[in-house]
């Protein structure tokens, strides 16, 4: 065989390879937000607690966000390819189970283990895929079709989770996971070859319980003392939280092969790149989450109404992942992480004219113009972390960005979402803790019904405004703290 016939088919075979790849890699980021349009349906069927419809949403994120860096040493240890197949083994059979869970405690555990299979197809996913491609040219466009695919995924669960649902019940938003990981499960062992990696240490156990604990407990006890108030429980679990994050934090300055390098944080151009990847995943989730009951429960708009209306927004945050390497072009890496956040600043304080009678145009000027910004965070987050620091640990930065992503997009539901039920909770007519719970009450009256509509959206308002605060904020910072080199070019370039 020549050697051009050999290069055309390893280029097909990787080419190929990529394209199975990329099927779990946007079901984990879909699913990370597929929820959002069909919670009111699930609340419907399933009767969860306030607390417990926060659990469903974001138990998956929190799952695959604590594990993400464990299972990136666990696979250049064991085997990458090895991972993958466990993991979307996992991911389909936690899917299958939710699909049919009979309560709310049970979709919660389902979603769990869901999550613990996303977290080992994310970093061995990327692993495995550089191994695809010998030619650097090949790899970073690869690559670069690999960052889209994660930032549509999160773009497109809540539409696709509204598309299913008009025609489907609440569980064929989890089904429709099966198929993509049957296909995964039958092409990957002959398209992709295992990857390992030389990397010194062992996983510490004692670091992965800490953070995944630790984190748990601090969400757990914010959320439950914003549904029904303060309580010992809640109070105890929210310091004992912040107790056992601190020890993770110290011991990770002890051990020789931490699991996260914390002093990388000493770079002020990481620190910017790993907060801008946490805090747009928290404004994204947090918005996508409220505005998909804002635009059901009190407008009254069908499912796929809503999801129709959530397009445009979703088709600007994908297009602007693919152009951003193009933007980068013309602008510069600083300069473009900067307008992100005032591009999400922006489009969140889009909301604030939104009134309980009208306001669809608002929501859709709010998507696309804070769509850009997200879209050029999703893309350029984990390059700017990775550039910031020495090539020998690149591949610890890059773990930081992602880990980053996934507990931002958890975090966002679970504070802010707690912030908004905390409102509704103190100005809302008191009969339940949540708008969907109250308005399912037979025998409500208009008048009520108005009231709690009102509360809700106060919520709302105070919720993104907060996150529209707190992203420009962050661009002051990214102005102060990311220096231009001394011939003009962006010092991230």
């Amino acid at each position: 065989m020549s050697e051009a016939l050999v290069s055309r088919s390893a280029d097909r075979r990787a080419w190929f390879g990529l394209l199975v790849i990329l099927g779990p890699v946007l079901l984990v980021s879909m699913d990370g937000s597929i929820l959002f349009l069909t919670m009111p349906k699930i609340t419907s069927e399933l009767s969860p607690t306030a607390d417990q419809a926060l659990w469903i949403l974001d138990i998956y994120g929190f799952v695959v966000g604590s594990l993400l860096i464990a299972f990136g040493n666990i696979g250049d240890r064991y085997g990458r390819l090895r991972l993958l197949l466990i993991g979307a083994v996992l991911f389909g059979a936690g899917s299958a189970a939710a699909a049919f869970a009979p309560s709310a405690e049970l979709l919660i555990v389902f979603r769990a283990l869901m999550g613990l299979g996303g977290a080992t197809l994310l970093p061995s996913a990327l692993a495995v895929l550089s191994e695809l491609f010998v030619d650097p040219r090949q790899r970073a466009r690869a690559i670069g079709i690999f960052a889209a695919t994660f930032a549509a995924g999160f773009a497109i669960g809540p539409i696709v989770g509204g598309q299913l649902l008009s025609a489907f019940w609440w569980g064929s938003v989890f089904l429709v996971n099966i198929p993509v990981v049957v296909v995964f499960l039958a092409f990957a062992p002959f398209l992709l070859r295992e990857v390992r990696a030389t990397r010194p240490g062992s996983v510490d156990a004692l670091s992965v319980g800490l953070s995944a604990v630790g984190l748990l407990a601090v969400v757990y006890g914010i959320k439950h003392s914003a549904a029904y108030g303060l309580s010992t429980l809640s109070v105890a679990a929210a310091v004992l939280g912040v107790a056992l994050l601190w020890w993770f934090l110290r011991r990770q300055r002890q051990l020789d092969h931490p699991l996260v390098d914390i002093s990388l944080f000493r770079d002020r151009v990481f620190t910017i790149a790993a907060i801008t990847g946490l805090l747009s995943l928290v404004a994204w989730s947090a918005a996508a989450f409220l505005t998909a009951t804002y635009l059901q429960a009190v407008l009254g708009l069908s499912v796929l109404t809503a999801a129709l209306f959530a397009l445009p927004g979703a088709a600007v945050l994908t297009l602007t992942c693919v152009y951003t390497p193009a933007i980068v072009e013309r602008i510069g890496k600083r300069a473009a992480l900067i307008a992100c956040h005032f591009c999400m600043a922006g489009g969140l304080l889009l909301l604030l004219p939104a009134t309980t009678s009208a306001g669809v145009g608002w929501f859709v000027a709010s998507t696309v113009v804070a769509g850009i910004g997200y879209g050029v965070s999703f893309s350029l987050v984990a390059e700017t972390a990775v550039a910031a620091v020495p090539e020998e640990r690149a591949g610890s930065a890059a773990a930081i960005a992602e880990t980053s992503n996934e507990i931002g997009n958890a975090l966002g539901i679970a504070l802010l979402g707690s912030l908004a039920t905390l409102l509704f909770r103190v100005g809302g007519p008191e009969l339940a803790p949540t708008l969907n719970e109250t308005l399912q009450l037979p025998g409500l009256a208009p008048a009520v019904a108005d009231h709690a509509k009102s509360a809700f959206l106060t919520g709302l308002h105070v919720a993104t405004a907060t996150a529209g605060a707190l992203c420009a904020l962050l661009g002051l910072l990214a102005v102060r703290w990311i220096p231009r080199s001394r011939s003009g070019a962006d010092a991230v370039d």
